[in-house]
């Protein structure tokens, strides 16, 4: 298989955590997250106080988005839902971190992402 592309990506979490505060936290994540996962938001989610996990959450996902939109452009030019996540086992039980994206399941993405202290950062490589 040929790469197509690589992306990288980072963000800092008290900057979504301060966005979630002021706007409120179900505005980002109906503008960021796939159906699927806004399955898994919902059901992460207790209660309406905003939490330092939900911004993880959301950073997490928007890095890895935006990782994998530059590694498909100027080929492909996804939207925010185009993109799903599956974390670390949500596949099957062992199983790696799953980008996919809803119009090309040709591709081939490998992802890694890491959060430490206030920062997440992604990486997605694109095979075709």
């Amino acid at each position: 298989m040929a790469i197509l592309g690589i992306g990288a990506d980072i963000v800092r979490i008290p900057r979504v955590f301060a966005f979630l505060q002021r706007r409120g936290p179900e505005k980002l994540a109906h503008r960021i997250l796939s159906d699927v996962e806004v399955v898994h938001w919902d059901a992460s989610r207790s209660g309406s106080e905003i939490k330092l996990e939900d911004a993880q959450f959301l950073a997490v996902r928007w890095a890895l988005k935006e990782a994998a939109y530059k590694a498909l452009y100027p080929n492909h030019r996804p939207t925010w839902k185009d993109l799903t996540y599956y974390p670390l086992g949500a596949m099957k039980l062992g199983s790696k971190p799953v980008l996919s994206f809803k119009y090309q399941q040709d591709l081939s993405f490998h992802c890694s992402v890491t959060h430490d202290g206030d920062y997440v950062f992604a990486t997605v490589v694109v095979e075709m």
